[in-house]
């Protein structure tokens, strides 16, 4: 990363951190676009350059999880079982969080919490997840020579791996640390894959 996409970089994250300070201090619907850039000394119109609305920052580690799985089924063997590939994606999931720094692992802690905070919210994360299911789908689909808009097989392999993401994330639902998340995220793939008759997904 050069100098000027590491300035850059930095000011995305003290956007997203001031933003979500801001909503956890005084409520999301309370917090203004304007109010989070004078918190970081930037204009409103700087705000947009690196987010399109408030509802972007609370998706922010959606976004930046749906990037590392779309990368990685690009990267994986074209003969490789779908649902073994969205598992290596969902692991690369994982290790990202195992090796973020404290700040990424703070920032992912206090979006969980705004987002159990404001019920609310959950809708934009469920509507998200569904435009994250149809990407993957298409790539599990374009990997199987299948349309997309037919082959319902390449959407139910999507939707167990999901379901073992979201089942990882929010079970046992208690306030966890972020190691406490990945390891129980690990035993539910470990636990999904010793569910599933080898060569289901073919």
């Amino acid at each position: 990363m050069g100098l000027r996409e590491l300035k850059k970089e930095r000011t995305r994250l003290a956007i997203l951190d001031a933003a979500i300070d801001l909503f956890l201090e005084q409520g999301y619907e309370s917090t203004t676009v304007e109010q989070i850039a004078g918190a970081v000394e930037i204009s409103p119109r700087t705000f947009f350059r690196y987010f399109t609305s408030k509802d972007h920052l609370v998706l922010w580690f959606h976004d930046h999880g749906e990037e590392i799985m779309l990368e990685t089924l690009r990267s994986r063997p074209s003969d490789e079982p779908p649902f073994t590939t969205l598992m290596h994606a969902v692991r690369a999931v994982l290790n990202d969080m195992r090796d973020s720094t404290s700040a990424d692992a703070q920032r992912f802690l206090k979006l969980r919490r705004l987002l159990e905070d404001h019920p609310h919210l959950i809708g934009l994360s469920v509507a998200r997840g569904a435009d994250t299911e149809r990407r993957l789908a298409e790539l599990i689909a374009a990997r199987r020579g299948t349309d997309p808009d037919e082959d319902q097989l390449c959407h139910l392999i999507v939707a167990y791996a999901v379901a073992t993401m979201r089942v990882g994330f929010e079970c046992p639902r208690r306030d966890s640390t972020v190691e406490e998340v990945i390891a129980r995220m690990s035993e539910t793939i470990a636990l999904a894959e010793r569910s599933l008759r080898p060569g289901w997904d073919l």
